[in-house]
């Protein structure tokens, strides 16, 4: 802005110059001015240039014919550009429409649509009055609208599972392959309530006879249960959906490729791979059978499960301490892969 001061006051002094000094200046200016162009056709131009040919070009009817930097067309863009800034600024007022609601009620709005998914603007609305918040029902719907609830079907999915889960028993089959690279499919259903495994077999030909027999074994009376989540496998078939419906167990199969529905059996098979199967090769069906039956034992009555507050599905119960002479001792479980301690009173 200085240097902008300083080049206006030496211009003035042009007022006090005869005409034929006047001239020459004029002809060694514009000289360079053309040799400056061919050494940089496109100069850098601030905005107190621009300022300064838009003034002119409103004061001085000639401007055009001493333009050498930039077109015409340019400084009359630049004109008009700032008659537009100079009325946006002259019509600048309040921000139309209605009062911005403050972030925290917004936040609260989107809280209570993800924890209540059944309800709508009237009743978060309603909510909101009996809070003490003034605002209209028209704006909750508003913000209701970026709020994805309703289309989430996992979690009104595992909400029907915590509801129900003293009456859910889930169904699933997982492969083992024995020494001889033979594939054995092993059957179990597991209850939701306490983890307990009800039944489990093990078969190289999972025929769906097979399925139903193994059905009537687990359960041979009337059953607490009233529903049985299974996933879409073949062999799970219209005959053995008929088989749980007549046991009075109403079936509920996942969704493809979704075994997170079926959450507690795929849990239960990633457990007895980790904590079995991954440090033993199975010789035939009768040897995976036992490694099984002996994995499910200690499963009920020796190992606990954060779902169930660090307890087993038998309920074990807290040993105290017998007396000043007595020590922990380590008891085998599964040949040896895991063991159970407990308190042992020395002699």
């Amino acid at each position: 802005m200085l240097r902008f001061i300083l080049d206006l006051l030496t211009a003035v002094r042009v007022f006090f110059m005869c005409r034929t000094d006047l001239a020459l200046e004029i002809l060694a200016l514009r000289q360079q001015v053309a040799v400056l162009k061919r050494k940089r056709p496109r100069p850098k131009l601030s905005r107190i240039d621009r300022l300064f040919w838009t003034a002119l070009r409103s004061a001085w009817p000639r401007w055009a014919e001493v333009l050498l930097i930039v077109k015409p067309e340019t400084v009359v863009s630049w004109h008009r550009a700032g008659f537009r800034l100079y009325w946006r600024w002259r019509s600048r007022g309040p921000a139309p429409g209605r009062a911005t609601i403050p972030a925290e009620i917004q936040e609260l709005i989107r809280r209570m649509a993800r924890e209540n998914p059944s309800w709508g603007a009237p009743k978060i609305h309603g909510e909101l009055l009996k809070l003490g918040f003034v605002l209209s029902e028209r704006s909750v719907s508003r913000y209701l609208r970026a709020v994805q609830r309703r289309g989430d079907p996992g979690k009104r999915w595992l909400t029907f599972l915590r509801n129900h889960r003293e009456a859910i028993v889930a169904l699933d089959f997982f492969t083992v392959p024995t020494v001889s690279f033979r594939v054995l499919y092993c059957l179990f259903v597991i209850e939701h309530a306490r983890r307990r495994i009800l039944h489990f077999h093990v078969t190289s030909q999972p025929a769906s006879a097979w399925v139903i027999q193994q059905l009537r074994e687990a359960f041979p009376d009337s059953t607490p249960y009233r529903y049985v989540i299974l996933d879409r496998d073949t062999k799970f078939d219209t005959e053995v959906l008929n088989v749980l419906r007549s046991i009075g167990l109403n079936p509920k199969r996942t969704s493809r490729e979704s075994p997170w529905q079926n959450g507690v059996a795929e849990r239960w098979v990633g457990s007895c791979r980790r904590e079995l199967l991954d440090h033993v090769i199975p010789l035939n069906e009768r040897h995976l059978r036992r490694l099984i039956r002996d994995y499910v034992r200690y499963y009920h009555l020796d190992r606990t499960h954060d779902g169930l507050c660090k307890d087993t599905p038998a309920r074990r119960p807290i040993e105290n301490n017998p007396g000043n002479r007595a020590k922990v001792i380590s008891l085998p479980r599964v040949d040896g892969l895991h063991h159970r301690c407990g308190w042992h009173q020395a002699a």
